[in-house]
C-alpha cells in the first residue's frame, strides 16, 4: 500500500518554505523621470497651498463683512 502522505506532506510545506532562487533582476531608473516627478510634485504642492490661502482669505473677508456691516 502507498503512503499517501507524504506527497500531501511536501505540497503543503512547499507552501510556506522560501526557495532559495537568487532574484537578480536589477532595474534601471533615469535620474530624469525623477527629478521630473519632484518638480511636477513640488508644482501641485505651490498650487494646492495657494488654493488653501485663497479660500482662506475670501473666508476670512465674508465673516468680516457679515460681522460688521
Amino acid at each position: 500500500m502507498k503512503n499517501l502522505t507524504d506527497p500531501l506532506k511536501q505540497k503543503l510545506v512547499s507552501k510556506y518554505t522560501v526557495s532559495d532562487s537568487p532574484q537578480s533582476t536589477t532595474t534601471n531608473t533615469d535620474i530624469n523621470v525623477l527629478l521630473n516627478r519632484v518638480k511636477s510634485n513640488k508644482r501641485e504642492e505651490i498650487k494646492k497651498k495657494f488654493y488653501f490661502s485663497a479660500i482662506a482669505s475670501t473666508g476670512l473677508i465674508l465673516f468680516g463683512l457679515v460681522i460688521f456691516s
